[in-house]
């Protein structure tokens, strides 16, 4: 059995649309009670914790009592990873579209 590294643990957690979503909901409304983001979807409460603990283990969210009811944070050391590994990406596409540019800028000059 393959013991995820934590860098594989994002990304297996960011490829569920209803985790990318929670933590959409996490990074627009701040800390939210489990009750306010699990209505948003339309799951059995299990399944909806099941979500959770997921982003709980990525390090993607952090959960903390407050009376009875558990408060979910958006973390943002994990989407700091996810960046770094992105970046290089980035700017690949940059160059491309830059060298595109060039491209067509030269058609336009020489259609004049």
């Amino acid at each position: 059995m393959h013991i995820l590294s934590g860098e594989e643990r994002v990304f297996a957690a960011l490829a569920s649309p209803v985790r990318r979503e929670v933590l959409r909901l996490l990074r627009d409304a701040g800390p939210q009670p489990v009750t306010d983001l699990a209505a948003h979807f339309d799951m059995a409460r299990p399944s909806f914790s099941e979500h959770l603990r997921v982003l709980r283990e990525a390090g993607l969210v952090s959960e903390s009592r407050a009376g009875r009811q558990r408060l979910y944070r958006l973390e943002g050391a994990a989407l700091y990873e996810v960046q770094e590994w992105l970046n290089p990406f980035e700017r690949f596409w940059r160059d491309r579209l830059t060298a595109i540019g060039g491209v067509l800028d030269s058609l336009d000059g020489d259609e004049s």
